[in-house]
C-alpha cells in the first residue's frame, strides 16, 4: 500500500505499534498462570524478560535488513511471528513452550517490527524530529491500555491459554495491514520550506555516521547506558504492575487490571509528551528531568495505599519510562543522522533487552526474598540519583577536520 501522505503512513505506524505494545499487558497473565500451573513468581516473569530481551537483540538485525530490503518486509515479518508467538502461548502446559513461543517467538517479531516505525518515521518527518518518534513509539506504550482490560475479561471467560490464542490472532490482523503501509522517502526528500535553525544545528552531528564509524565515538555508548538506566526502572514496575497494585492498595485483580491498563496510556503519553519537550528544552535537558522525578517517584512509591494516588504516582512513572523511548530515536538521530538510523538506533536497543533480563528479575527476586516491593523501590530511586550526571556530561559527537581536509574518524 503506497502513498505519499506522510501522515497516512505515521498513522499506520502508531496501529503497527499498539498491537506489538500488547506485551506490557503480561502482568494480567501472571497471577493466572501462577494459580493454573503452581509456577513461581520468577518463573513466570521470565518469559516477559525473555521477549524483551529477544526484542532489543532483533531489533539490530530488523534495522539492518530494512536498510537492505525497505521497511515494508521487515514489518510484515515481525508482525507476522508476534502475532504466531502469541498464538502458540495457548498450547503452552510447561514453562519451555511458553518460552519459546512467547518469548522467543513473539521476542523476534517485536523486535523486527518495533524498529521500522520509527526508522521511517524519522526520515519522513526531519523537521518535528522529536515529536514524531514519540507519536512513533506511542502507540507501543499504548498496547497496554487496550489488551489489559481486554486480557482480563477474556481470561474469566474462557481461561487463559485461550485468551493467547484470541489475541494472537488478532495481533496478526492488525501488523499485516498496518505493516503493508511502512515505506522510506524519496531519498534527498524533505519538508517544502523547512530548514534548521541555529539550536538545532548545535544539537546535531554534522554527517550521516555508518555503524561502525558510530562505536567509536563515545556518545553513542552513553546514549545506550542512558536508555539502559531509564529502562530498568520503568521495566521493573511494569513487569509486576498487577501485583503490586494488588499488595500495596489492596484492590482486587479485576481492579488491578483496570489499573494496569490506565497507568499504560502514561507508557504512551510520555513517549509524545517528552519527546515534545525535547524538541522544545534537548533531549539531554529531558532526560535530565525525568530521572530527576524518578528519584522522588521511586522513593515515595512503597508508602501509597491509596489505590487513585497509586494510579497517578504508576502513571508519572510510566510516563518518565516511555520518554525515554520517545526522546532516544531522536537522540540518536540528531547525534548520529537519520541515514542509518535503522542499525545504530537497532543496535542501542539491546539496551532495552539488558535491562529486560535484569530489571524484572532484580524486582521479583526482591519481592521473593523480602517478602514486599519496598527495598527494590527504595534501590531504583538511589540508581535513579546517580543517573541524573549523565545527560549532563554527553554532547553532540564533533568530526575532527584539518582545513581543507576530509574528516577523520576521530571523535570529541
Amino acid at each position: 500500500m503506497r502513498t505519499n501522505n506522510r501522515w497516512v503512513i505515521a498513522i499506520a505506524g502508531v496501529f503497527f505499534q499498539i498491537a506489538l505494545g500488547a506485551v506490557y499487558a503480561w502482568s494480567v497473565f501472571r497471577v493466572p498462570l501462577t494459580k493454573q500451573f503452581g509456577w513461581s513468581i520468577s518463573e513466570v516473569t521470565l518469559t516477559f524478560t525473555i521477549s524483551i530481551f529477544v526484542l532489543g537483540c532483533s531489533a539490530f538485525f530488523g534495522g539492518l535488513w530494512l536498510n537492505r530490503k525497505g521497511p515494508r518486509i521487515v514489518a510484515l515479518t515481525g508482525g507476522a511471528l508476534y502475532g504466531l508467538g502469541v498464538f502458540l502461548a495457548s498450547f503452552s502446559h510447561n514453562l519451555w513452550w511458553l518460552y519459546f513461543s512467547y518469548g522467543l517467538i513473539g521476542g523476534i517479531g517485536l523486535g523486527l517490527g518495533y524498529i521500522v516505525p520509527v526508522a521511517v518515521l524519522v526520515k519522513w518527518f526531519p523537521d518535528k524530529r522529536g515529536l514524531i518518534t514519540g507519536i512513533a513509539v506511542g502507540g507501543f506504550g499504548a498496547g497496554a491500555l487496550i489488551t489489559a482490560p481486554v486480557a482480563t475479561r477474556l481470561i474469566q471467560s474462557v481461561g487463559v491459554l485461550s485468551t493467547f490464542a484470541y489475541l494472537g490472532i488478532g495481533y496478526l490482523i492488525v501488523t499485516i495491514i498496518s505493516g503493508s503501509f511502512m515505506q522510506n522517502p524519496p531519498d534527498g526528500w524533505k519538508p517544502e520550506g523547512w530548514s534548521l535553525t541555529a539550536r538545532e544545528t548545535s544539537e546535531r552531528a554534522g554527517h550521516d555516521f555508518v555503524l561502525s564509524e558510530a562505536l567509536k565515538t563515545w556518545q553513542w555508548w552513553a546514549l545506550w547506558l542512558l536508555l539502559f538506566l531509564n529502562t530498568c526502572a520503568g521495566i521493573s514496575v511494569i513487569s509486576q504492575e498487577a501485583p503490586i497494585f494488588q499488595e500495596l492498595t489492596k484492590v482486587s485483580a479485576v481492579v488491578a487490571g483496570g489499573m494496569v491498563g490506565v497507568v499504560s496510556l502514561g507508557n504512551a503519553v510520555g513517549r509524545v509528551f517528552w519527546a515534545w519537550v525535547s524538541d522544545l528544552i534537548t533531549r539531554r535537558a529531558t532526560f535530565f528531568v525525568m530521572f530527576l522525578l524518578q528519584v522522588l517517584l521511586f522513593w515515595f512509591l512503597p508508602n501509597v495505599a491509596s489505590a487513585s494516588l497509586m494510579t497517578i504516582v504508576t502513571f508519572v512513572v510510566l510516563m518518565c519510562y516511555g520518554g525515554g523511548f520517545g526522546t532516544m530515536p531522536a537522540f540518536t538521530a540528531d547525534y548520529f543522522g537519520p541515514k542509518n538510523v535503522g542499525p545504530i538506533y537497532g543496535l542501542m536497543l539491546t539496551a532495552w533487552g539488558f535491562a529486560s533480563a535484569f530489571g524484572p528479575l532484580f524486582i521479583a527476586h526482591m519481592r521473593e526474598t523480602t517478602g514486599s516491593y519496598s527495598g527494590a523501590l527504595r534501590v531504583i530511586a538511589g540508581v535513579m540519583a546517580v543517573s541524573t550526571l549523565l545527560p549532563v556530561l554527553v554532547r553532540p559527537p564533533r568530526a575532527s577536520v584539518a582545513p581543507g581536509a576530509a574528516p577523520e574518524k576521530k571523535f570529541a
